[in-house]
């Protein structure tokens, strides 16, 4: 199998609050960014992936005339599907440079598309029809069961915001860099029982790009390309009410799958990059993923194990909850990723010695998930 390649990633300018920015721009800029990179050009590119705005608009914004188009939007997990999508596209010969990109004026509205859920839906219908309120409603409730079932607590979900906040204060990028204690996490302001405010992710302006080849033309590029070594998708419902486990999402099935194409194993795994739309998202992907087993999550994610100097380095820009959420976060788990492959960083936040990176994204109502393998070259 022809081995495809990560050859540049980038963000928007800013990220932040951005009343200025429509999300075109911020995806233009991060397109730009991404392809500087790489050394390559626009015309370059001749395979789109986007989610929410059409792959079709989106080029011809960015002056593309791309012969593949992928517009798969399933919420946070899009674009780590998108990276298996990409992959399968460059191994088929259908294009030659793949731009995965995304934008949301998440905070300022500028240009944002409609993603309200239309009437003939089944959240519509079965469950908005009756007052349940998603998507914390939904991860709420599921938070819920699994505190009664395995005993998990809120604190537990404190230390997730927590070391998400202390590694964001190694971000210049990130929007909340103060200091953060379990206890202003525990004595934030509820919004959905068992969430806090601080529990919740930001509500950011943000454009990120991915850029990937195949691994023959990548030796010719900028930079130390990174390597996908494996990925995997999965979905199991849409609603909540559909979900088959509560406490257990599809992540078990896409984590499989990609560590079974990568041929590696969760202990070989260096840095991971978790969605974290809500400290209970973070939790109980790692359990799904297999880092630890059902109900354990609480109990893996305390004294600082997932912090910086702790033993499970995760969310190193800061995640959703610290850094940046324009609405979807998961190409940002992507560009983090590479990043710390590459060694980028100076200082707490650079990971010693990566050579393994996970990357996990979440959409909808734990609903779909992606999940990537990435490898040092």
């Amino acid at each position: 199998m022809t081995m495809v390649d990560i050859v540049g990633v980038g963000e928007s300018d800013q990220v932040g609050i951005l009343p200025d920015k429509s999300t075109l721009q911020l995806m233009a800029e991060a397109a730009r960014n991404a392809l500087l990179e790489a050394g390559l050009l626009p015309r370059d590119v001749d395979g789109i992936f986007t989610a929410d705005l059409s792959a079709r608009d989106v080029a011809e914004y960015l002056g593309i005339r791309p012969s593949y188009m992928d517009g798969t939007s399933v919420g946070g997990s899009s674009f780590v599907m998108q990276l298996g999508h990409a992959a399968a596209a460059l191994q088929a010969n259908l294009c030659r440079v793949a731009l995965i990109v995304h934008g949301e004026s998440g905070r300022s509205g500028v240009g944002l598309p409609s993603i309200s859920t239309g009437p003939q839906s089944p959240e519509a219908a079965f469950e908005r029809s009756i007052g349940h309120f998603s998507p914390i409603g939904s991860y709420a409730m599921a938070c819920s069961r699994h505190m009664h079932l395995y005993g998990t607590t809120r604190r537990h979900l404190a230390e997730v915001a927590v070391a998400a906040r202390q590694w964001a204060m190694h971000n210049p990028r990130a929007l909340k860099r103060d200091p953060l204690s379990i206890d202003e996490v525990l004595q934030a302001k509820l919004v959905a029982w068992p969430f806090g405010r601080l529990d919740c992710c930001l509500v950011t302006d943000a454009g990120g790009a991915v850029i990937l080849t195949r691994a023959d033309m990548a030796r010719d590029l900028r930079l130390r390309p990174i390597r996908l070594l494996g990925h995997g998708e999965a979905t199991d419902h849409s609603i909540i009410s559909q979900m088959p486990d509560i406490t257990s999402g599809p992540g078990r099935h896409s984590a499989e799958r990609a560590f079974r194409m990568a041929g590696v194993d969760r202990s070989d795994i260096d840095v991971a990059q978790i969605y974290d739309s809500f400290t209970y998202t973070a939790l109980v992907s790692l359990e799904d993923i297999g880092f630890c087993q059902p109900g354990e999550g609480g109990d893996f994610v305390s004294n600082g194990r997932i912090a910086p100097g702790g033993a499970f380095p995760m969310n190193t820009s800061g995640g959703g909850l610290s850094y940046t959420h324009p609405g979807m976060f998961g190409i940002f788990t992507i560009i983090e990723g590479v990043r710390q492959l590459r060694a980028d960083f100076q200082g707490p936040r650079q990971v010693a010695n990566v050579e393994l990176a996970l990357v996990h994204g979440t959409g909808g109502t734990m609903s779909t998930t992606g999940t990537a393998i990435l490898a040092r070259t």
